[in-house]
């Protein structure tokens, strides 16, 4: 991979840098999925230090444009801590404060818009058990009741709530968000939901019967999928996947380190 050379003169720390890298990266491959909606939805990132201090876009930026010193830095109640030309999404800082205010073990949240992913948000019984790579998403799946734009910061209570202790929120009528300890952990998670919801887009649209999978399978896939994302466990969710999408996107294009 192509090293990133934080600016000379940068006020800013080793660590609070390599976060941003990290993190316009997710913004680039988010991009690069085609999981982006122009300059809607946001991904945030805890800054490491003492300081509640999260990182979000600039407000009118597209996704394929954000590169790690361009990241806006606010606090908890939506200050700007950098100086910026733009703005950050007011329902961008209520949805992702929310998170970031309740869990500081969770360094990352990520949000979308996706065809596939607001569809089955858009339906009654959500994401269905229709095969393996929905049992792998499933049991890390909550769901939060669409209240409109999320310009209401008392829904940041009942986000956290809904939310708990998965990594995956439907948002009903609305999309996903996934979050992570790290911001690979949360990309992969959404990685998986928005594949699960593209095959079962896939698979209704195909009109066929389903095969079921008994409740017991379903049961076993899961708890096997659990185990094998965990800290002890073969494929911790973001540890192998996250330096090879850096490798994929370096590439392509590295100005997002800038």
């Amino acid at each position: 991979m192509v090293a990133a050379v934080k600016p000379v003169g940068s006020q800013i720390s080793d660590e609070e840098w390599a976060v941003r890298v990290d993190l316009a990266a997710a913004y680039r491959l988010v991009d690069m999925y085609g999981w982006s909606d122009m300059i809607g939805t946001h991904i945030s990132a805890r800054v490491p230090g003492p300081e509640d201090h999260f990182l979000l876009n600039p407000y009118g930026m597209m996704f394929d444009e954000i590169t790690a010193s361009c990241l806006i830095k606010v606090d908890l109640d939506g200050n700007a801590i950098d100086d910026s030309d733009y703005k950050v999404n007011p329902a961008g800082f209520t949805i992702h404060s929310a998170v970031h205010m309740a869990n500081h073990d969770l360094a990352c949240v990520m949000h979308t818009h996706t065809a596939a992913g607001t569809s089955v948000a858009s339906q009654k019984d959500g994401m269905l058990p229709l095969n393996q790579h929905a049992l792998l998403a499933l049991h890390e799946v909550a769901y939060h009741d669409y209240e409109g734009p999320a310009l209401d910061h008392d829904e940041r209570v009942r986000i956290v709530e809904d939310l708990g202790e998965k990594k995956i929120l439907i948002l009903r009528n609305h999309g996903l968000l996934t979050v992570g300890r790290t911001i690979g952990e949360a990309f992969v998670w959404m990685y998986r939901a928005e594949r699960a919801c593209r095959m079962q887009l896939a698979f209704q649209q195909s009109g066929a019967e389903w095969y079921p999978i008994s409740e017991e399978v379903q049961q076993i896939t899961m708890d096997r999928a659990r185990a094998a994302v965990g800290a002890n466990g073969h494929r911790p969710s973001g540890k192998l996947e996250w330096p090879a999408l850096l490798r994929k996107l370096d590439k392509v294009d590295t100005s997002y380190k800038s």
